[in-house]
């Protein structure tokens, strides 16, 4: 048996695992990222994940920063990164690349507030990453405007955290660094043809594809 903790990216929220947690069974807990700072979000998972000796973290997308602190303080068994920022085994890892930091800056509002997630990008990319109408409005109903500043911060990784078992789950080409950098870990990768909210298109391929990950017990 395993409790299955599905991470959602600060800027959604619990909806974008809803579907792949009710397919994983009872024992499942998808936190709600609350906060402006990087230790505050840190914090708030910690507060929802409860201590158990058979958790499984599984991050989506910027949630993959807080699994390092995670994994350490609650002993998880195993990572399951979902098309998330996969931090190094040991320092500290910028929230967003200056690159990205740049892109985004002029969308801040007056109240240095950026827009919702679904704001950031062209509209028929965004289409395309839901399957209807009904699920995009329950993800976007949960989206946070989060401060750039959030944007300009940084997560320590200790040392120690990667020395368990993990895999990597792709979702398209938009993580490839980190799927190389996976490989280079020795870690499975199993890739989807999909967007990066592939979990809302495919949950029971994404379900299975978490819970068929090797335990390494």
């Amino acid at each position: 048996m395993a409790c299955y903790v599905l991470l959602p990216s600060p800027f959604l929220g619990p909806a974008v695992w809803e579907p792949v947690a009710a397919l994983l069974g009872p024992d499942v807990v998808v936190p709600a990222p609350r906060g402006d700072t990087p230790a505050e979000i840190a914090a708030s998972f910690a507060r929802q994940i409860p201590y158990r000796d058979d958790l499984v973290l599984v991050p989506h997308s910027n949630a993959g920063l807080y699994v390092p602190a995670l994994a350490i303080t609650r002993g998880a068994r195993r990572l399951v990164f979902a098309d998330a920022i996969l931090p190094p085994p040991r320092g500290r890892t910028p929230v967003a690349p200056e690159g990205f930091q740049e892109a985004l800056r002029g969308l801040a509002g007056d109240d240095g507030r950026l827009p919702p997630w679904t704001g950031w990008w062209p509209p028929d990319a965004v289409d395309a990453l839901f399957p209807d109408a009904v699920t995009r409005a329950n993800v976007e109903r949960e989206q946070s405007r989060m401060p750039f500043g959030y944007l300009t911060g940084s997560v320590d990784a200790p040392a120690g955290w990667d020395a368990r078992p993990a895999v990597y789950l792709a979702f398209g080409d938009a993580y490839a660094d980190e799927v190389a950098d996976a490989g280079r870990r020795g870690w499975p990768v199993r890739s989807f043809r999909g967007g990066h909210l592939h979990m809302l298109a495919d949950p029971a391929g994404v379900a299975a594809a978490i819970a068929e990950s090797p335990l390494g017990v």
